[in-house]
């Protein structure tokens, strides 16, 4: 497991940005799995800046999100569908079908669960992007999730929802329920790199580098795993010794 520093957030994402676009000039088709939330979004506009300001083109990549909210449309302001919509594909050169997000709505979710997971198998990913939540959780994988589960149905703890309720009205507003790349999906991935930043991830970045697995703690499982780069700011790893 590689640990990389950066001074702060902004750092931390322009580092990022250079860790995947050094992947795309080794691999122009490479397959990205993409996170949502606040920790991936400065990366996003790195690369949306590289973009529109030194003609980087992405028209080869294809990418596979990590999950999406059960029940919100695809269009709603709060789905992952229209954040990775506003907060990168819009500006760049993707083309759409090279997109690929869990449908929340699917009538049958789970042959939507088992559709998801044949196409990870299908395309293969080179770089997965993660954060981190305070409890652990990778993806939507709460604690206790099995390291041997795939794309599944999750519920979400309540210190998740807490977490995300930023982004949504109220609390209430926050879906209880997720599809979500499973575990032992994420680990399929030839590379990872997790991201992390601010205070509040340093509980979380701590317990990671005791080096202690278990399922309680679903990002343990990446000790495991051949190629991780932990990138964190010096507020996240600010326990860490």
């Amino acid at each position: 497991m590689n640990i990389v520093r950066a001074s702060n957030y902004e750092d931390m994402s322009k580092k990022a940005a250079e860790y995947v676009l050094r992947k795309l000039s080794e691999k122009p088709d490479a397959v990205l799995g993409l996170a949502t939330g606040s920790t991936p979004a400065g990366l996003y506009e790195q690369l949306i800046i590289e973009h529109q300001k030194r003609n980087v083109s992405y028209r080869q990549i294809r990418t596979i999100n990590l999950d999406e909210y059960i029940g919100l449309p695809a269009d709603d302001e709060n789905s992952y569908h229209s954040f990775m919509n506003t907060q990168l594909f819009r500006h760049i050169d993707i083309p759409l079908a090279n997109t690929h997000l869990p449908n929340g709505e699917a009538a049958d979710l789970p042959a939507e669960c088992s559709r998801y997971e044949a196409l990870i198998d299908h395309l293969g990913i080179d770089l997965q992007l993660l954060g981190i939540g305070e409890n652990g959780h990778i993806g939507f994988n709460e604690p206790g999730t099995s390291f041997g589960q795939t794309t599944h149905m999750t519920t979400l703890a309540e210190s998740t929802r807490q977490a995300n309720a930023r982004f949504f009205p109220s609390i209430e507003a926050v879906p209880q329920q997720a599809i979500t790349m499973g575990i032992a999906s994420i680990m399929k991935s030839r590379e990872i790199l997790l991201m992390a930043s601010g205070r509040r991830k340093a509980a979380a970045i701590e317990r990671l580098m005791s080096g202690e697995t278990g399922e309680d703690f679903p990002a343990s499982v990446l000790h495991r795993h051949p190629h991780v780069t932990i990138l964190a700011d010096e507020e996240a790893l600010s326990t860490v010794t």
